[in-house]
């Protein structure tokens, strides 16, 4: 996978940590440099992390089901975004000004079991995951970051936007993975 594929995906997986540091920065009533780097902590940990889980799994698993890895690079992140896409249109948002530990480990985990799923892909593309997760990771931590003074400056209304977009480039990124395996389009 080339460093602009893997870049995308890292935008995609990021976008719904990004929709929730969005939310957060927008219950902060004093916002803080400590805010935008927990949130860009705690969701670019989190999103480095769990891709590495999800392929020492599907590296377990690679030569068993190596003959629909494609399909299922393509199911996974297919069905990842479209209920991201599916999520952006729900309007239960809680804002919560709380960065705890308790509460932003529970946000990093929920944001981040899509990155699992990608890991699991990881392995079956034979991705090198330690540059990848690093890259998502960082990505992740970036957009974090802005986001929560994003949020802070601009609200709610970008939330659905930027869901909306992740969702599509995982969508568009699973069908070039099928689509390059299948032998009708060459990277």
């Amino acid at each position: 996978m080339h460093f602009a594929e893997l870049f995308l995906i890292g935008v995609g997986l990021s976008m719904d940590a990004f929709a929730v540091s969005i939310c957060k920065g927008l219950s902060v009533h004093a916002l803080k440099p400590k805010h935008a780097l927990l949130a860009g902590l705690y969701f670019g940990g989190f999103q480095f992390l769990m891709p590495v889980i999800g392929w020492l799994l599907g590296y377990r698993f690679e030569a068993m089901i190596q003959s629909v890895d494609h399909w299922i690079a393509f199911g996974l992140l297919s069905l990842i975004g479209g209920n991201m896409i599916k999520e952006s249109f729900d309007s239960e948002d809680e804002l919560s000004d709380d960065f705890g530990v308790k509460t932003m480990a529970l946000l990093a985990v929920a944001t981040s079991i899509d990155a699992l799923a990608v890991g699991v892909t990881f392995a079956f593309l034979e991705v090198k995951i330690l540059p990848a997760a690093g890259l998502i990771g960082v990505t992740t931590f970036l957009l974090s970051a802005a986001g929560i003074c994003i949020g802070h400056v601009f609200g709610m209304r970008y939330k659905a936007k930027a869901e909306r977009l992740g969702g599509a480039i995982l969508i568009l990124m699973g069908l070039k993975i099928l689509l390059e395996h299948l032998g009708y389009i060459h990277f």
